[in-house]
């Protein structure tokens, strides 16, 4: 499946994170879209690196495409006024660093509906 052919004709990609042969963590996901690497390092240049997306697309993949497929996009998906407070803090911008080090960044807190879910206890 070509991800990078699928979002030039305007298809809404959705992404997951709980298939049983990768990963969990949405942050590893988005960092095995935008380089293609394995954590195993066996793909150093990208397994078909031809199908890189952006950090931008394939963040929008994992949140508004997928309120999109439930047709919640009014609701939830992004951080817009009158939609629910979900979001996470990282401790890094994944936007203004290379993609090699997405998958070092770290979740430092969670909020659900306005409400923090989780707090890394190193965060303040």
């Amino acid at each position: 499946m070509r991800l990078d052919l699928f979002l030039i004709t305007g298809a809404k990609l959705c992404f997951g994170s709980d298939w049983n042969v990768a990963p969990l963590s949405p942050i590893l996901g988005i960092y095995a879209a935008v380089t293609r690497q394995t954590l195993d390092g066996k793909h150093p240049e990208g397994w078909f690196p031809e199908q890189k997306i952006s950090v931008e697309e394939a963040v929008e993949c994992y949140t508004i495409n997928n309120a999109y497929a439930e047709f919640a996009e009014n609701e939830k998906g992004s951080i817009t006024p009158g939609k629910f407070a979900d979001f996470v803090v990282l401790s890094e911008n994944i936007f203004n660093i290379p993609g090699e080090k997405i998958k070092d960044v770290e979740v430092l807190m969670t909020v659900v509906g306005g409400k923090i879910v989780y707090q890394n206890p190193n965060f303040k």
